[in-house]
C-alpha cells in the first residue's frame, strides 16, 4: 500500500507539472497571438476610419448577409414546416388505413393453434410494412402492459429491423394507452445500420383474441430530410453568391463615386503642400465631372491669387529690407549729429535746446524701428540662425530684469520673481531669450499701471515656462489672439513712450519659434494680462504641457515643503535708478499663481 501511495504521489506531480507546462505554453502562444490580433483589430478600425469606400462596401455586405440569413432562415423554415406538414398528413391517412385493414384481418381469422397465430401476425404485419412505399413504414407491435382480461400469450412483441419498443417516445405510448381507438402520432429518430434518421411514429390500439396490443407504424423521413438539406444548400451557395455579387457591384459604384472625391482629397493635400499646379482629371459631363471643373477652377484662381500675393510679399519684404540698409547710413550720419548736438545743449537757448532733446530722443527710436525692421526681414528670408547652448534661465532673467530696473522705477511698478527652483539650465540662444523676456516685461510695465508685476518660473520633465503677468489696464480675448501681429495696438490713440516700434512682440513669437516654443497671452478688461513662454529644455524637444496655467488663479502658492524663492525688484522712493537695483527677499508680497510641476 505504500508503494502504490509513493507512486501515486509521484504520477500527481508528474501530472501537476505537465499541466504547468501546457498552460504556460497557450500563455506564451495567447501572448504572441495577442499583437497580431489587435493590429489586426487596429488596422481594421484605421481602414473603417479613413476609407469611406471600405465602410461603404463593408456595410453594404453585413446588411446584405444579415438580410440573406433573416430571409434565409424564414424560407427553410417553412419548406421544412410544408415537407413535414406533408408527410405528417400521408403518415395518418395511410396509418388509418393499414391499422383498420389490420384489425379486420385479426377479426376475420380463425386459427387455433400457437404456430397458426404467429404466422398470421407476422404475414399481416409484414403485409403493412409496405416495402417499396414512397414512404417506408416500420412497425412496432407490443401487448398493452397490466390488462385485466385473459392474455393470449401466444404472440409476442415484434418489430421490423431489429427495432424494439424503447426507441417509441415514451409520452407517445402513454397516450396511446390512455386513450381508446384514437391515433396518435409523435416525432422520432430511429436506428437504421449505422445512423439514426428522423420519423414519425403513429400510434394505434388493435385487438387480438381478446387481447389489447400497441401498434406502431414509424415513417422514414430521410428522403424529405435529404430534399431539405439540398433545398437549403441550394439556398446558402445561391445567397453566398448573391452576397458576393452584391459585394462586387457595391465596390465598382462606391468606386466610381469614391474615386473622384479620394482624387479631389489628394489634390487638395498637394495644393495644401505648396503644388498649385495641381489639377483633377475630368471625365464626362456628369455631377462628378462638373465637380472636377469647379474644382480645377478654383484651384487655378486660388493659384493665381495666392502668386499674387506671394509676389506682393516678395516685394514688400525686399522693399523693407532694401530701405532698412539703404537708411543705416544717412541714419549713422543724423544720429552722430543729434549726439553733438545733444551734448552741446546746455549751450543752447531753451527752444533750442529742448528740439535737441526731441532730436536726439526720436533718432534712438528711429534706430531701434529700423533694427527691428531689419530683424523681421531676417526671419522673413529665413536667415535667422539659433544659437542654442545650455545656460540658466535665471541668469538670463536677472540681466532682464536689472535692464528694466529704470523703467519700472519711472513707472513705479514692483518686478517680482516668484520659482520653486534655484536653477534650470535650457538648451537655448540666450541672446534672442533676453530679447523676449525684455519685450514681455516692458510691455507689462507699460501697461501695468503702476502695479505689481509678477514673473513665475517653473520647469517640468520636458519644458520650462515663464509667466510675466500685470495688473494693468489688460485686453480681450480677441485682443489677445492679435496681439502678436506686426504693427498692432488694442488702442491706437494711446501714446508709447517704451519701445514704440509695434514689432517687439511679433519678434519675440518668432524667436519663440526658432526654439520650437510657445509663446502665448491671456488678458481681461481691468483685470491685466498673462504672457506665457514655455521652452522646451533641450533643442529639437517636444513640449507636452507647460508647467504653468496661462489664465492666473491670483492665488498663493500652497505650503507643500518645498523651498520657495521669491525675488523682489523694488523701485522704492529715493532708489538711485541710474545703477543697477538689489534682489531682496519679502515673503508677505503675494506671489504670482504657478500650476506646479508636472
Amino acid at each position: 500500500m505504500k508503494w502504490l501511495a509513493g507512486r501515486a504521489r509521484i504520477w500527481t506531480r508528474r501530472g501537476l507539472i505537465l499541466v504547468l507546462r501546457v498552460s504556460r505554453l497557450v500563455a506564451i502562444g495567447i501572448r504572441q497571438i495577442r499583437p497580431g490580433v489587435r493590429f489586426l483589430w487596429r488596422s481594421l478600425l484605421r481602414r473603417w476610419r479613413r476609407s469611406l469606400e471600405f465602410r461603404t462596401v463593408l456595410t453594404t455586405l453585413l446588411l446584405a448577409v444579415t438580410s440573406f440569413a433573416i430571409v434565409g432562415a424564414y424560407l427553410s423554415n417553412q419548406i421544412a414546416n410544408n415537407l413535414f406538414q406533408e408527410r405528417l398528413a400521408q403518415a395518418e391517412s395511410e396509418s388509418r388505413y393499414n391499422v383498420k385493414q389490420v384489425q379486420d384481418t385479426f377479426d376475420g381469422a380463425q386459427v387455433t393453434d400457437q404456430s397458426s397465430v404467429i404466422t398470421l401476425v407476422y404475414d399481416t404485419l409484414t403485409a403493412v410494412e409496405g416495402r417499396g412505399s414512397v414512404i417506408q413504414r416500420r412497425y412496432v407491435f407490443e401487448a398493452v402492459p397490466e390488462q385485466t382480461k385473459p392474455r393470449n400469450r401466444w404472440v409476442e412483441s415484434r418489430a421490423s429491423d431489429q427495432l424494439t419498443v424503447r426507441v417509441i417516445p415514451p409520452e407517445l405510448r402513454k397516450a396511446v394507452q390512455d386513450g381508446g381507438k384514437q391515433q396518435f402520432w409523435a416525432s422520432m429518430e430511429f436506428p437504421v445500420g449505422n445512423e439514426d434518421r428522423p420519423g414519425i411514429a403513429v400510434g394505434n390500439k388493435v385487438t387480438f383474441n381478446g387481447t389489447m396490443y400497441e401498434l406502431y407504424l414509424i415513417y422514414d423521413l430521410n428522403t424529405a430530410q435529404k430534399t431539405l438539406d439540398e433545398i437549403q444548400n441550394v439556398l446558402w451557395a445561391g445567397g453566398a453568391a448573391l452576397v458576393l455579387m452584391i459585394g462586387a457591384i457595391a465596390w465598382y459604384v462606391t468606386r466610381n463615386v469614391v474615386s473622384p472625391v479620394s482624387h479631389a482629397a489628394v489634390v487638395s493635400e498637394k495644393l495644401a503642400a505648396g503644388q498649385l499646379q495641381e489639377r483633377m482629371v475630368v471625365k464626362g459631363e456628369d455631377e462628378v465631372a462638373r465637380l472636377g471643373a469647379s474644382f480645377n477652377h478654383m484651384a487655378a484662381s486660388l493659384q493665381e491669387q495666392i502668386t499674387q500675393l506671394a509676389t506682393l510679399s516678395q516685394m514688400q519684404q525686399r522693399f523693407v529690407s532694401d530701405v532698412s540698409h539703404e537708411l543705416r547710413t544717412p541714419l549713422t550720419t543724423v544720429r552722430m549729429a543729434a549726439e553733438v548736438l545733444f551734448d552741446a545743449r546746455e549751450d543752447f537757448d531753451p527752444m533750442n535746446k529742448r528740439s535737441a532733446e526731441l532730436l536726439y530722443n526720436q533718432v534712438e527710436r528711429f534706430q531701434s524701428l529700423l533694427s527691428d525692421l531689419l530683424e523681421i526681414s531676417r526671419f522673413d528670408a529665413g536667415a535667422a540662425i539659433l544659437d542654442a547652448e545650455p545656460q540658466d534661465i535665471f541668469q538670463v532673467l536677472g540681466h532682464v530684469m536689472e535692464g528694466a530696473a529704470p523703467v519700472a522705477a519711472e513707472y513705479g511698478s514692483d518686478v517680482r520673481l516668484n520659482a520653486r527652483d534655484k536653477a534650470i539650465v535650457v538648451e537655448m540662444d540666450s541672446r534672442r531669450i533676453d530679447r523676449i523676456l525684455r519685450n514681455l516685461l516692458l510691455n507689462a510695465l507699460e501697461h501695468g499701471e503702476g502695479r505689481p508685476v509678477h514673473i513665475s518660473v517653473a520647469a517640468n520633465q520636458d519644458a520650462v515656462a515663464v509667466a510675466v503677468r500685470d495688473h494693468g489696464i489688460g485686453m480681450s480675448q480677441a485682443e489677445a489672439a492679435r496681439v502678436f501681429d506686426r504693427f498692432w495696438r488694442a488702442d491706437p490713440a494711446r501714446a508709447r513712450t517704451t519701445g514704440g516700434s509695434g514689432l517687439g512682440l511679433s519678434i519675440a513669437a518668432e524667436d519663440t519659434k526658432l526654439h520650437n516654443g510657445w509663446l502665448q497671452a491671456w488678458g481681461r478688461k481691468g483685470a491685466g494680462s498673462n504672457f506665457r513662454l514655455t521652452l522646451p529644455l533641450r533643442q529639437g524637444g517636444t513640449i507636452l504641457k507647460s508647467p504653468l496655467q496661462l489664465e492666473p488663479a491670483d492665488i498663493d502658492l500652497p505650503d507643500t515643503g518645498i523651498e520657495h524663492q521669491l525675488l523682489v525688484l523694488d523701485p522704492g522712493p529715493g532708489t538711485d535708478t541710474s545703477g543697477t537695483h538689489g534682489y531682496s527677499a519679502d515673503p508677505e508680497l503675494p506671489p504670482s499663481t504657478l500650476e506646479g510641476k508636472e
